[in-house]
């Protein structure tokens, strides 16, 4: 697979710096000139990659460079970008923040790809000191290529020329972009951040229009021409030989059922690209909607947001009652985190309570903290994510937290991560295992390939 995509990638100093905003209205304007837009979000997130899918119509990949080989993100890269004129990746955080040192930083994939970057720079309240901060960040690491600045969030014209005139003749980077301060340049948000964009769709009112004028106001504020021009100007990357991207017929004739709706959209592509790799087929459903499952020979009920649908989700007994039919046939089940709270036995959200589906022995409610994680550990034992002693790698993002009964069987045991009590997640029962760890097919390899097998075991 070739890599010789004009990219760029748009950094932070800081994780409010307002990148994502102005990275939404980068791609729309990008779309706009004609260019195929080929969107990727650095670390593990789901929300950020939603805005991405929808304003490019290319799946969003993550980039991880902790929980994936080095190896792993030239091909996912490799792959992702291959026929788009132009790739755009959005950081995570400041530039330099990071696992260990530069693993799972900003700046780790910047080199790692030899992608030049335009730093985004909060500059409410600061006009000279931008170009401290600039300098500071250039200085910290001289192999991050910074090919640009935009200053965001700046209040007046002359807040502007003196930015500008301090940071490219102290720092001696060209400002690309200025983006005045605008009430307009702002998406709905909640305790895991912005809103997703199936939700925004459905329940947000001028969503699709508050989008629009984000582009605008990116448009009317960077060079667009430059930072194509900057792109253009990175090194061809090696070519890559397939390694993930490989078809095989692990799961040729199966059906895969996938949890999809405003509840639940918290997916990776490579997770269910790969099940298709193996000759699967994913077939989506909506524990909202539908009033039974499709017929599949495993469910696969991945994040989202239950707690916001507890009553639509309660109240649709026929889901519910089709959910417990296939397990006690010993279908294979996997979830991850929403649908982990869907599994058990209710959700308690800020006093309001609705019964679930009640395969997992406890219930839901909201958690003091937000979990923000990365999670590894190994398979205690053997289950539809793989065999015993299996290491496993993932990372956790919730606001929830599960009172789970006495005596409850745990497939993963972790060394590092919360998990659902005491280090041990993925509840297990019969062919389901429910956990809060996500997982990605390019960094724990057994997924879905082990599903798949269950599946299969069971449908002979």
């Amino acid at each position: 697979m070739a890599a010789d995509c004009p990219r760029v990638l748009i950094a932070g100093d800081r994780s409010s710096s307002g990148k994502t905003t102005i990275v939404a209205g980068l791609l729309s304007a990008l779309c706009g000139r004609g260019l195929s837009v080929q969107p990727f979000k650095v670390a593990m997130d789901y929300i950020d990659p939603s805005y991405h899918t929808w304003i490019t119509g290319r799946n969003c990949r993550n980039l991880d460079g902790y929980l994936m080989k080095e190896e792993a993100v030239r091909e996912v890269y490799a792959h992702a970008a291959e026929k788009a004129d132009i790739a755009v990746i959005e950081g995570v955080r400041g530039l330099y923040e990071g696992y260990d040192g530069d693993l799972g930083s900003t700046a780790q994939m910047a080199k790692l790809l030899q992608v030049p970057v335009i730093f985004v720079v909060d500059a409410r309240s600061i006009t000279r000191s931008c170009a401290a901060l600039v300098k500071g960040y250039m200085d910290y690491d001289p192999l991050v290529n910074f090919k640009g600045v935009i200053l965001n969030k700046v209040g007046s014209e002359r807040h502007a020329e003196k930015a500008i005139r301090e940071v490219e003749r102290y720092a001696g980077v060209e400002v690309v972009g200025v983006i005045r301060r605008n009430e307009d340049m702002h998406l709905a948000m909640r305790h895991l951040g912005l809103v997703p964009v199936l939700e925004g769709k459905t329940r947000h009112e001028g969503f699709a229009e508050r989008v629009d004028r984000i582009r605008e106001i990116v448009e009317d504020g960077i060079n667009l021409n430059r930072i194509i021009e900057i792109a253009g100007g990175a090194e061809p990357l090696a070519e890559v030989k397939p390694d993930l991207y490989r078809k095989n017929s692990a799961g040729e004739g199966l059906r895969i059922g996938v949890a999809r709706d405003e509840a639940f959209n918290f997916y990776y592509r490579d997770n269910l690209e790969m099940m298709e790799l193996a000759g699967a087929e994913p077939v989506p459903f909506s524990p909202v909607h539908d009033r039974a499952l499709p017929d599949v020979d495993g469910i696969y009920i991945g994040g989202g947001y239950p707690e916001l649908y507890a009553r639509e989700l309660s109240e649709n007994s026929g889901m519910l009652s089709s959910l417990e039919h296939f397990h006690q046939k010993g279908h294979p089940i996997f979830a991850e985190c929403g649908g982990l709270m869907y599994l058990g036995r209710e959700i308690d959200w800020e006093g309001e309570r609705q019964e679930m589906a009640g395969l997992v022995p406890g219930k839901a409610r909201r958690g003091d903290v937000r979990v923000v994680s990365y999670v590894h550990g190994r398979l205690t034992r053997d289950s539809p994510l793989g065999r015993a002693g299996q290491a496993i790698m993932g990372h956790e993002f919730h606001h929830s937290e599960m009172i789970m009964d006495e005596g409850v069987d745990y497939a993963i045991h972790l060394e590092r991560g919360r998990g659902i009590k005491g280090g041990w997640d993925g509840v297990c029962r019969e062919n389901m295992v429910a956990s809060y760890t996500h997982i990605h097919s390019a960094s724990f390899r057994g997924f879905p390939a082990h599903f798949l097998e269950a599946c299969r075991t069971h449908k002979s």
